[in-house]
């Protein structure tokens, strides 16, 4: 059989279009025919070519069986372990995908900006490859439809990752290219790995709406912008939701033999962030951002591209944290954009917060742990000596992020704390969080990052995501929050002048040893980006307070940011101080009076958080934030009908707010409403449709109305989701076998200079 190629089709038009268009007929063979019947014919015969190439595609194709979660998965689809899906539910030649080429003929600036992007590098790159090609190894081709329906849709789609499969894989090169994007109509925001429903490629629609596969001459784009734009351009295209389908993902039972277990999920992230404004319980407020709105701003252009507003075109380079790809190819334009996106001063505050200075020859223990916090540092004067022991307070938060810091592959990407403490010649007295001579990061950093491990409580080195277990911890901060990092160093005696203490986050996009892993240990190193610091220099002697930075916090926000971090680190008394003081500092700012309630609950004193959550209400009535929390009083108050008044209030004003919900479901079926209980879990799973409250209620519910097919759905699905009770063991196996990052496993934790005095001039510091 003879397929007609894209490329072969826009020739063909070429040749026979002559200026009729404006007519509406053409020369075909020595009559007239009309255009319209000559698409319609073309799009029949695109359509036949499909399905002649879907059915002897489908014939050899393995599909991978959902097993016992075929209810949640359901069975037959083709893109399995995956969820890319085309229209009709089958394959399509890989040459109905316009080539990102055909596109940037008019789009100059898109296709000149996409083809450094990682998108348009999303498959061929080797840290890409390298870990899937392990996937092919060790479970075969066929698993690998799990990454590609996000790294490489056209091989999903068309059928190409099977075992036997031959063709031509041009496609690999170009990853998610234009007709790849602009050809979904609709994606699933509750599912990831590649959630969306793509139709056939085109690039026109005719009179009637419907879409004309392929490519087709310039001339009748120009002539018909407008059908186009329809067919190319969607409203969800601006949306977060898009962004989801791939943004978002999980690894199946089906993938890692095991269970359900969530990877990652940005879009979840932007959810639970304050620039959705679709959750209350966030600790500051921010206009509503979605994911194109700090990743696709518009930028002005170099190059033609018919696409621009105004000398404008929305960014097609994605700019975020990946820097080794640009760096690998030689792309200097999208590594500088990236790095420059980075280091732009939004994202992080560092904040060197406070000092505990213990005096020397001390020797008390006692003493020690009651030295006072001198705190917030520029606001106090204080003194300090020669030999005198210092814990520094360094409180980092997420002040522009829409979601975590890292929001990703945690176990491959690298952001660590560079504190370091220098004399006035530039010695260093203390540091922690450098990189080793061999590239390696200072194993005690403190690292935004995770540790997943398998059933052998052995890291999963290398992505081997299948093999996950457990995760032996996960430093990450969530959006609009902080985190408190605790530096314990000891001065030298013979220290005189000032010293300067500096306090930075850096970034590197792949840790060494899977650098090293893909590329071998002989190559370049990879850029390390400065996303925040702050430093600050403290005299030998007496200290003054100092000035503020520009870009340092007013106090109370201080303050607030280390009430964040005392909680997160189940310290409440402190984060009661502390939010305390952002009272005093702000008596009329109603979140701190919240946030002193939310401490009280965290430590399950109700009948303290009740007085500060009437604060709020009273200077904030009907605020949505402190209803909640003051709903979970009543609960403890057995003051149902208030319970119940209050989180109907939080979810009338945020109807996908996930913890109001699970809260009114919970509430309603403590009271035996039934019908309300299942109403309002299945709302929950409308929004988040993994929550496990709703599955284990869900359950119990239907058996009740006697619904027992959609009981044994929800008991399926809570048991695939619900955390292996084995799986801490795990995580602890890790954790006893590498004693030296067995201390970012616990919320509350120092790091000492011991290393260093005992490797003087190594660098060893924890």
């Amino acid at each position: 059989m003879v397929f007609v190629t894209a490329f072969s089709v826009r020739n063909a038009f070429r040749s026979l279009l002559f200026g009729a268009i404006g007519c509406g007929v053409v020369w075909l063979g020595g009559s007239i025919v009309h255009a319209a019947q000559a698409a319609e014919d073309r799009t029949a015969q695109q359509a036949a070519e499909r399905k002649a190439y879907a059915d002897k595609t489908r014939t050899a194709y393995k599909y991978i069986s959902p097993g016992s979660a075929e209810a949640v998965y359901g069975s037959g689809k083709l893109s399995l372990p995956g969820n890319a899906a085309m229209e009709g539910d089958d394959f399509v030649q890989p040459g109905a995908f316009p080539t990102a080429q055909y596109c940037g003929h008019c789009h100059q600036e898109a296709f000149h900006q996409w083809r450094q992007a990682l998108h348009s590098n999303s498959f061929r790159t080797p840290f890409y490859r390298t870990s899937v090609n392990l996937l092919l190894k060790e479970k075969g081709i066929e698993f690998a439809r799990h990454c590609d329906s996000c790294h490489n849709p056209i091989a999903v789609l068309s059928g190409s990752l099977t075992p036997g499969a031959s063709g031509n894989r041009s496609f690999d090169s170009d990853g998610l290219t234009c007709s790849v994007c602009h050809s979904i109509q609709k994606v699933d925001s509750k599912l990831g790995n590649g959630s969306y429903t793509m139709a056939v490629p085109a690039v026109l629609v005719d009179e009637q709406g419907k879409r004309i596969p392929g490519m087709v001459p310039d001339s009748e784009i120009l002539a018909h912008l407008d059908r186009h734009d329809k067919a190319v351009m969607q409203p969800i295209y601006r949306s977060p939701e898009f962004c989801s389908a791939c943004h978002k993902a999980n690894l199946p039972v089906m993938l890692n033999d095991y269970k359900w277990i969530r990877a990652f999920s940005a879009y979840d992230d932007w959810q639970g962030s304050k620039y959705s404004k679709q959750n209350p319980l966030v600790f500051y407020t921010a206009d509503y951002t979605t994911c194109q709105g700090c990743h696709m701003r518009r930028e002005a252009t170099a190059l033609p591209d018919p696409g621009a507003k105004n000398g404008m075109l929305a960014s097609h380079r994605w700019p975020a944290g990946n820097t080794a790809v640009p760096f690998y190819y030689g792309f200097a334009e999208q590594l500088d954009k990236t790095t420059d996106f980075l280091k732009s001063g939004n994202f992080l505050n560092v904040d060197l917060f406070g000092l505990r200075v213990v005096n020397a020859g001390s020797g008390d223990a006692a003493h020690e742990r009651a030295a006072p916090l001198i705190a917030p540092l520029g606001t106090l004067p204080f003194t300090i000596a020669a030999r005198d022991t210092i814990e520094t307070d360094v409180v980092i938060q997420s002040k522009f992020i829409g979601h975590s810091l890292i929001p990703e592959v945690r176990d491959l990407y690298e952001a660590w704390v560079a504190f370091t403490v220098t004399d006035t010649a530039g010695k260093i007295i203390y540091r922690s969080g450098f990189l080793r001579p061999d590239g390696t990061l200072d194993p005690g950093a403190h690292s935004f990052t995770n540790r997943p491990v398998d059933a052998t409580g052995s890291f999963v080195d290398n992505h081997r995501v299948w093999a996950i277990h457990s995760v032996a911890y996960d430093n990450s901060i969530q959006s609009g929050r902080s985190t408190l990092v605790r530096y314990r160093f000891q001065l030298p005696s013979e220290v005189k002048g000032p010293i300067q203490i500096k306090a930075a986050v850096e970034y590197r996009h792949l840790r060494q040893s899977y650098l090293n892993h893909v590329l071998g240990a002989d190559h370049p190193a990879y850029p390390v980006v400065e996303i925040a610091s702050r430093t600050r220099t403290i005299s030998i002697g007496p200290n003054a307070p100092a000035p503020a930075l520009a870009n340092d916090n007013p106090e109370w926000m201080r303050w607030n940011n280390l009430g964040i971090s005392y909680l997160d680190q189940l310290q409440y008394a402190e984060a009661k101080e502390a939010f305390e003081k952002v009272v005093l500092l702000r008596p009329d700012y109603k979140d701190g009076y919240v946030n002193l309630g939310l401490d009280s609950i965290e430590w399950e004193k109700y009948g303290e958080a009740r007085a500060p959550l009437e604060k709020a209400l009273a200077l904030a009535p009907h605020d949505a934030r402190a209803l909640y929390y003051l709903a979970l009083v009543e609960r403890r108050s057995r003051h149902s009908e208030a319970e119940i008044a209050d989180l109907n209030e939080v979810v009338a004003q945020y109807p996908q707010a996930r913890d109001p919900l699970r809260e009114l479901g919970i509430s309603y079926y403590q009271q035996h409403r039934v019908q309300e209980a299942v109403a309002t879990f299945k709302r929950l799973q409308a929004v988040d449709p993994d929550d496990l409250a709703a599955h284990y209620n869900l359950a119990i519910l239907y058996r009740r109305l006697g619904m027992k097919q959609e009981a044994n759905r929800e008991s399926a699905q809570y048991a695939m989701k619900w955390i292996d009770p084995a799986a801490p063991t795990y995580s602890l196996s890790y954790l006893r076998k590498h004693p030296e990052i067995s201390n970012e496993s616990v919320p509350w934790h120092v790091h000492t200079d011991a290393a260093a005095q005992a490797a003087p001039g190594e660098g060893g510091a924890r």
